[in-house]
C-alpha cells in the first residue's frame, strides 16, 4: 500500500539532520520511499495522513528495560537500589508467573507505544510470553533472557540453556521486528565465570550481549573489595566486549574505564530517571559524548522510574548535566533526541532499519500534535520536543507501515482489558 504524510514538520534524525517544513513523507508498505516537498501525483496514494499543525519524528528507541515491571509500579519508593532490589523487588519477583509477564509486559507495551516509543530492549523472565505480547502489538523489541546468577550449578546452567534458546528461537521473528541479546544481569549477581560462559554462548550464537554496569558507588565499591578491580576492567578482562556489547547505566566510572569502552565501542544506555530516583548518581555522559562513545537513553524498569515515558528521559538527559556541571553548554537538544532515536537504533544494532527517517529505511514514526498552549509558538521544533513536549503530546503512531496508535488510542492491544487484569493480579499487593 502507498501512503504519505503531508503538512508536517518533519524532523529526521539522520547523520545530515535536518528539519523540513510543510513537507512530506511517503512509503509503501514498510519501507520509507520519499521525502520532500508535497508531490504532485497525490491521487496515486492509497492513504494520505494529514499531518498540519503536526511534528513527525522518528519513533523513539528504550535502550534499557523490564517491561513487566510495570507490576511493581510504586511498590517500593524512595529506597537505594541494593535495599529497593533486595527488600521490595526481588521476594515480590519471586511469585510471577507467565499470567504476570503477559498482563505487565502488555501494559508497558501499550504505555510506550502511546508515549511514541517504537522498539524497546527487554531484559526479564518468561521471555517467552514477552515475545508473544511483541508480537502482537506490533511494537519492535530487542528481547534476551536476563540471566542472575542465584542458586545452585544446576539452576544456573538451566538459565543459560534457557537463554541461548529463547535467543536462538526469537531472533529476527516477527518480521525481523524481534531481535535478541544474551545478558548476565550483572557482576554482582553473576560470578565472573558465569558472565563469561554467557558471552561464549553469545559468540557461539553471533549475537550481543548486554549487561548492568556500574550503577551505584557501593556495587563498584564492593566488587574491588571482592576482586580488586573496577567492574569495567574486569568485563574486559573476561572478553566481554571483545563484540557487539550494550552496558546499562555506567554511572561511576573513571577516565580509564570511559577509555575502555571507546576503544571496544561499547554502546550505553543512559538512564537518567531511574539513577536519579534511586540516587545511583549521575553517569559522565558529556565525557562520553566527546569520546565519540554511542549514548543512548532508557527508562529501566517503570518499579524504579516510575513510568515509561521517553521524552521525559530525553529532557532529563537535557538537564541534569547542565545543572550538575553548572554550564548550560553541555547536552545540546540536538544530542538529547538523537540518544533517543538514532543512538537508540545503534545500540540495538538495528540502525540499519530505524532510528532516523531515511528513504530506504522503516516507516517507524510518530506524528506530534504541536497545536496546543505548551508548544507554542514553534521557534524550534527540536528543541520544543525536548524541552517541552511529553509522551502525551503523541497523536499517532506507525511501525513497519502499520499505524500502531491512532489519536492517542492503541489499535492492536486492548488498553481496558490489560488494565482489569493488571488490577486484578495486584489488587492484594498494598
Amino acid at each position: 500500500m502507498k501512503s504519505i504524510v503531508i503538512n508536517g514538520t518533519i524532523v529526521t534524525m539522520n547523520q545530515n539532520l535536518q528539519v523540513l517544513e510543510n513537507c512530506c513523507l511517503a512509503f509503501t508498505d514498510k519501507t520509507i520511499t520519499y521525502i520532500g516537498e508535497k508531490p504532485p501525483d497525490l491521487e496515486h496514494y492509497d492513504q494520505i495522513i494529514d499531518a498540519k499543525g503536526a511534528i513527525v519524528l522518528p519513533g523513539l528507541i528504550n535502550t534499557h528495560g523490564h517491561s513487566p515491571m510495570t507490576l511493581l509500579r510504586g511498590l517500593g519508593d524512595d529506597l537505594p537500589l541494593q535495599d529497593w532490589l533486595e527488600k521490595k523487588i526481588w521476594p515480590k519477583e519471586r511469585t510471577f508467573n507467565k499470567e504476570h509477564i503477559e498482563w505487565g509486559s502488555k501494559l508497558a507495551i501499550v504505555e510506550m507505544l502511546k508515549s511514541g516509543t517504537t522498539a524497546f530492549s527487554d531484559m526479564y523472565i518468561f521471555m517467552d510470553t514477552v515475545a508473544e505480547s511483541v508480537v502482537k502489538s506490533g511494537i519492535r523489541a530487542n528481547l534476551s533472557r536476563g540471566i542472575i546468577g542465584f542458586g545452585t550449578e544446576e539452576e544456573k546452567k538451566a538459565k543459560v540453556i534457557e537463554a541461548k534458546s529463547f535467543a536462538k528461537e526469537w531472533h529476527k521473528q516477527a518480521d525481523g521486528r524481534i531481535t535478541t541479546m544474551l545478558s548476565p544481569h550483572s557482576l554482582y549477581t553473576c560470578e565472573p565465570d558465569l558472565v563469561a560462559e554467557i558471552k561464549a554462548a553469545a559468540d557461539e550464537l553471533g549475537l550481543p550481549v548486554q549487561i548492568h554496569l556500574s550503577e551505584t558507588a557501593l556495587e563498584v565499591e564492593r566488587h574491588i573489595a571482592k576482586y580488586g578491580i573496577r567492574p569495567t576492567e574486569h568485563l574486559r578482562n573476561l572478553g566481554f566486549f571483545n563484540d557487539a556489547s550494550l552496558v546499562a547505566h555506567a554511572v561511576h566510572l573513571n577516565s580509564d574505564e570511559l577509555r575502555l569502552l571507546q576503544e571496544n565501542r561499547v554502546k550505553v544506555s543512559h538512564n537518567p530517571g531511574s539513577n536519579l530516583k534511586l540516587g545511583s548518581g549521575i553517569a559522565p555522559i558529556s565525557e562520553m559524548l566527546k569520546m565519540g562513545i554511542n549514548v543512548s537513553l532508557g527508562t529501566d524498569g517503570a518499579a524504579s522510574n516510575n513510568n515509561l515515558d521517553m521524552f521525559e528521559e530525553v529532557r532529563l538527559a537535557a538537564l541534569i548535566h547542565k545543572g550538575s556541571r553548572e554550564n548550560p553548554l553541555l547536552i545540546s537538544d540536538e544530542e538529547a533526541l538523537s540518544m533517543a532515536t538514532i543512538n537508540g537504533a545503534e545500540a540495538l544494532f538495528i540502525a540499519e532499519h530505524t532510528g532516523s527517517l531515511e528513504v530506504g529505511k522503516r516507516a517507524d514514526f510518530l506524528i506530534l500534535n504541536q497545536v496546543q498552549a505548551h508548544l507554542q509558538p514553534l521557534y524550534n521544533p527540536i528543541s520544543q520536543i525536548v524541552y517541552s513536549a511529553s509522551g502525551r503530546d503523541v497523536r499517532d503512531v506507525f511501525l513497519d507501515g502499520k499505524q500502531i496508535v491512532s489519536k492517542g488510542e492503541v489499535l492492536t492491544l486492548d488498553e481496558e482489558q490489560i488494565i482489569y487484569q493488571v488490577k486484578r493480579l495486584t489488587e492484594d499487593w498494598r
